[in-house]
């Protein structure tokens, strides 16, 4: 087990069910629908990256380089996309105007993409038993 991604999982796990009833009950009076789908999209993919880490954390893969690289891209991947995601969907309610960080968006699921490609090949180069 790997306490690091158990940890982060469950950090992201909590923040995106508060995040997701947030939205639900205090967001959907006051953003447009298409706001709210973007916001809930942000939750999406923050709570299946909660459920990657728990995996990933509680199955005993060893490779401490690779793990450390995957952990890194993913929290900075969660972070920068659904945060961005986050910002971008209630724009319309501060006073900053988040879309001049919109590239964060891409950049942040790049990431996230990089981390799964490492587990793939970290899962091809597993022996079998």
């Amino acid at each position: 087990m790997d306490k690091r991604f158990l940890v982060a999982g469950s950090i992201f796990g909590l923040l995106g069910i508060i995040i997701g009833a947030f939205a639900t009950h205090g967001l959907s009076a006051i953003l447009e629908e298409s706001s709210l789908k973007s916001f809930e999209t942000g939750v999406k993919y923050q709570i299946y990256h909660a459920l990657l880490f728990l995996i990933i954390g509680g199955s005993g893969i060893s490779g401490v380089k690779k793990l450390n690289s995957i952990l890194y891209l993913l929290v900075a991947g969660v972070l920068l996309f659904s945060g961005s995601i986050y910002l971008l969907a209630t724009n319309d309610l501060t006073g900053f105007d988040f879309r001049s960080i919109a590239l964060i968006t891409p950049i942040g699921g790049t990431l996230l993409i990089l981390a799964w490609l490492i587990l793939v090949f970290k899962f091809f180069s597993l022996k079998n038993e």
